[in-house]
């Protein structure tokens, strides 16, 4: 027969067991797209996010000593519906505190005005590079570790032209992602002396692009410019661009920076590619995130990582600042811990800004990928480098200034 005194004792003491292993816990949730247009650097993102919960972790925990864990969510990149539905689980099933993400922007945008703003949760993305962004009306709940496309495109712009790279033809992928990207570019190309002969959208996911590629080679221009995903639209647009022998240079942005596509193309024939990506400054963050990285097995230079590791350290410090895990404030706590004037924080420094936190001094974090003064949009000043393909692989050339 069951003893109902020992029966209702044990499951008050399950629950309160449940009760304090969920108390013991906060939660930083990470969207991204592990499947879709970017799902080769996905990967490497989240490992770049997760170094910086394990650092947390390591040394002593957060908030007097729980443990920091971060759930997933796959947005897919381009859909909207996964978007919401992987952020609305983080929010309202998961309750995390923050998210790291999304990492596509229409992604971002999607998971930002569904769940997110919302249900009142921070969202710092290392990886939404559209203008688009800055113009969420989102109650300063959405920043980025990552400068604005705004930015790139005038700096892939300047990088052709002193080339020698004066016409151009241009596709894109039809969002908010390649149309602020192609806007951009385009203006700043024009604008310093250069001829975009062509500029084209197009979907992502599909199959066959040479009616769009025909358009784009009437001119006769020898350079295409692609500025979509390395894992979809971007990786067919560049292998049926060479099928045909319509162009002999090809360029791309961040969103195409990835060996991937090498992989599926092939080294010789995209040999020269010129590509534009996100970077880091040469500070001291910069050089103990690498030795961080590169003692944990991550590659340090893979596209996003840093800034995904810079967005979880600042999460993981602004709720240490915030004193809970509440959703309430956290905004207010990531400007204070990010900006001047403060102790400085590098990278890896938790045990460190925790000592400082509790003894009400103020600090200011200078990241993996940089400083990050967060304007009134939640944007961030950023360093954009030249990629080149050498040898079979992306390789840094160095920052590129205006």
């Amino acid at each position: 027969m069951i003893n109902k005194r020992a029966l209702a004792t044990a499951v008050a003491a399950s629950t309160l067991a449940m009760t304090g292993l969920a108390q013991a816990e906060v939660k930083v949730g990470f969207l991204g797209g592990f499947t879709g247009g970017i799902e080769s650097l996905t990967p490497a993102i989240f490992e770049g996010a997760q170094l910086a919960v394990e650092q947390v972790n390591e040394q002593g925990g957060i908030l007097d000593g729980q443990t920091l864990v971060m759930p997933s969510g796959d947005t897919t990149c381009s859909d909207a519906s996964a978007a919401s539905n992987a952020a609305d689980r983080m929010v309202n099933s998961e309750n995390v505190t923050a998210i790291v993400g999304a990492l596509c922007t229409g992604a971002t945008i999607a998971a930002a005005n569904n769940a997110a703003i919302p249900g009142g949760v921070l969202m710092v993305s290392p990886a939404s590079t559209a203008p688009a962004v800055s113009e969420l009306d989102d109650n300063d709940l959405v920043f980025r570790t990552v400068p604005s496309d705004a930015f790139q495109g005038e700096i892939l712009a300047k990088l052709l032209l002193d080339k020698g790279i004066d016409a151009v033809a241009v596709t894109f992928v039809n969002n908010d992602y390649g149309r602020g990207l192609a806007d951009a570019f385009s203006a700043a190309f024009e604008a310093g002396g250069g001829e975009v002969a062509e500029s084209l959208a197009h979907e992502d996911n599909r199959a066959d692009y040479r009616s769009e590629l025909g358009s784009l080679s009437v001119s006769g221009v020898e350079t295409l410019v692609v500025l979509a995903y390395a894992d979809t639209s971007g990786q067919t647009v560049l292998r049926q661009a060479y099928e045909s022998g319509m162009f002999t240079q090809y360029v791309g942005a961040d969103g195409m920076v990835g060996d991937s596509l090498i992989n599926a193309i092939g080294a010789d024939v995209l040999d020269g590619m010129i590509a534009t990506r996100p970077g880091s400054p040469d500070l001291p963050g910069t050089d103990i995130f690498i030795e961080a990285a590169e003692a944990a097995g991550l590659d340090p230079s893979a596209v996003f990582a840093a800034q995904a590791y810079d967005a979880a350290f600042l999460i993981a410090l602004a709720i240490e600042q915030n004193g809970s895990a509440d959703r309430e404030g956290l905004s207010e706590a990531l400007r204070s811990v990010s900006s001047a004037p403060g102790e400085i924080i590098l990278p890896g420094e938790w045990e460190k800004a925790v000592e400082l936190i509790a003894a009400g001094t103020e600090i200011n974090y200078e990241g993996a990928s940089g400083s990050h003064e967060f304007d009134e949009n939640g944007d961030v000043p950023g360093v954009v480098v030249e990629m080149a393909v050498e040898d079979g692989t992306f390789t840094s050339k160095g920052q590129v200034d205006l």
